[in-house]
């Protein structure tokens, strides 16, 4: 071989090489190239849970019998404040919050959106054996207790009703908020005639201190607004900043979470047992109190419209309520 074929030969060798490397580097169709701003991926989340009903929807995650590709942690809050220094921080991506409460962070500057709702019946409103109730007019005069503290889903609900009848509240109607338990005690002691709660705190107050339903806050609004699911109380939320980095971690999450509320309804025995663990309340009443709750989980997209004419009612008779009615960057 010429010295002139042998160069032409070494010269095709190394560009074959060439080829064949640059081919074994190129990314695959479809395929997603890591880049040196994409976040690593995470293996668990931090989820802060109302410490009330909403324990039974996340049983499911707490007894271990649902699971998912990312652990989710749970940690319980007991009030408002408690819920905005908890999301405050940089390790709590979820949180299970009132829909209103939601809201109202959104437009104080919480950076997070509405991912799904998933409680649609709890609150009922609740009068001592000897009280009366027929209609709102009948408590002008009357003091209502409501758990925790003002903006409370339930408390804006009587608010908004007892506007919607031209009474106006704290003036013609008087609210104290205390503990659901305290609000529980007093009843058996005879001290309170009218409470505004949710379940299971209700069923307590007909059983053990002879209260009595007067209201189902479920009815009452679906008869206003014809709404086909009840009340979106309380939903799922996620940090904005989290979502846009692990979208795919946060679906996951959002259906691991689906999952236990599904868990939750199929084996209420064993969701009420777990509960009981965290909050303190007989099985029994536990067991009567799921008669009137309805978990269900609705997407963000398909429980919008509802969600929307929920905090639009409320806002434009008591705007207290709904500090800021939210834009589409609320709903993911």
């Amino acid at each position: 071989m010429s010295t002139k074929n042998i160069k032409l030969f070494i010269v095709s060798l190394v560009s074959m090489i060439l080829l064949v490397q640059t081919a074994a580097c190129a990314p695959v169709a479809g395929e997603i190239k890591p880049t040196e701003t994409a976040a690593p991926a995470v293996s668990e989340v931090n989820l802060i849970n109302p410490l009330g009903p909403t324990v039974i929807p996340v049983a499911g995650l707490s007894t271990g019998d649902v699971t998912g590709n990312v652990k989710i942690n749970l940690q319980y809050w007991k009030t408002v404040d408690e819920a905005v220094g908890l999301l405050s921080g940089q390790d709590v991506q979820f949180a299970v919050l009132p829909i209103t409460t939601g809201a109202n962070m959104v437009a104080s500057g919480v950076d997070m959106s509405l991912v799904g709702v998933h409680e649609w019946k709890v609150f009922y409103l609740v009068a001592a054996e000897n009280s009366s109730f027929d209609g709102w007019k009948s408590l002008v005069g009357k003091t209502i207790y409501a758990p925790e503290g003002k903006g409370q889903t339930v408390d804006v609900l009587t608010r908004y009703a007892l506007s919607k009848e031209n009474i106006t509240p704290d003036k013609d109607v008087k609210f104290v908020y205390a503990p659901a338990q305290e609000i529980i005690a007093l009843f058996k002691e005879g001290k309170i005639e009218y409470a505004a709660l949710p379940e299971p705190f209700v069923t307590q107050a007909v059983s053990a201190a002879k209260g009595k339903i007067v209201l189902d806050y479920q009815e009452y609004w679906s008869g206003l607004n014809d709404a086909k699911n009840g009340i979106p109380i309380a939903g799922i939320f996620v940090k904005n900043d989290f979502l846009k980095a692990h979208p795919v971690e946060t679906k996951e999450v959002v259906e691991t979470l689906s999952k236990s509320i599904q868990w939750s309804n199929e084996n209420t025995d064993a969701a009420i047992e777990a509960s009981t663990k965290v909050l303190p309340l007989p099985a029994k009443v536990m067991q009567a109190a799921m008669q009137r709750i309805k978990f269900e989980y609705v997407s963000a997209a398909d429980s919008k419209q509802e969600v929307l004419t929920f905090l639009k009612t409320i806002q434009e008779t008591y705007p207290e309520g709904v500090k800021k009615m939210p834009d589409d960057s609320f709903f993911k």
